[in-house]
């Protein structure tokens, strides 16, 4: 497996297969694996993040890795497998997640494969690991697991000023956040989520994170 990979169309199989691979012994596997989801979640969500980088102020408050939007790829996965995969990767710190929220996570950083030399300037690969509190609940995360099965299920971008980015998105582009008023996300951070459209005709949900200062 290679990050080439990622940019081609890659079946539910395949990446039930990734995350599977998540939890291997290797370490390389493993890193292979998270490279391979992070390109692919960054391709899905790119369409509409180029889109709105049109606007020189939502460009502005965006958190950059190098010339980057800094993103983060979250993955739904069963409970079972969402243990392996932290035991696999030395048990990190589980996230302080708002209790009313149906959210159990963590998060997982690798340096990027250098393949070609150009791809030196890329983000670095970071995967938020998403299940359940309650399987089979009412929760977005059950719910989600419930409807497609384990999958991408959002990608993160930072920005310095949720509030502001939401209204930018809101005035400028027609596109209305899933929920009415910035909410608590993980350690204390401020978020919002957006459903947008991608190029095959698919939707994928982007959440703006303003991270806690």
């Amino acid at each position: 497996m290679t990050s080439l990979g990622a940019r081609k169309m890659i079946d539910a199989t395949t990446i039930r297969d990734l995350f599977s691979q998540l939890a291997a012994p290797a370490e390389s596997s493993r890193r292979q694996a998270a490279q391979m989801l992070f390109d692919l979640g960054r391709a899905l969500s790119r369409d509409a993040i180029e889109r709105w980088q049109q606007d020189p102020e939502f460009r502005s408050l965006l958190i950059n890795y190098q010339d980057s939007p800094r993103a983060t790829v979250g993955i739904a996965i069963s409970s079972e497998l969402f243990a392996s995969i932290r035991i696999a990767n030395g048990a990190p710190n589980l996230a302080n997640v708002p209790p009313d929220q149906d959210a159990i996570e963590f998060e997982l950083h690798f340096s990027r494969i250098q393949v070609e030399r150009k791809e030196s300037s890329n983000p670095p690969v970071r995967l938020d690991i998403l299940t359940t509190q309650t399987p089979g609940g009412e929760g977005a995360i059950a719910k989600f697991l419930g409807r497609f099965g384990e999958g991408i299920q959002q990608v993160e971008y930072e920005v310095t000023d949720v509030d502001r980015a939401t209204k930018i998105l809101s005035e400028k582009f027609a596109q209305q956040a899933i929920y009415p008023a910035t909410r608590p996300g993980a350690d204390g951070a401020r978020v919002n989520f957006f459903l947008v459209s991608t190029t095959g005709g698919k939707k994928i949900l982007i959440e703006l994170v303003e991270p806690a200062t």
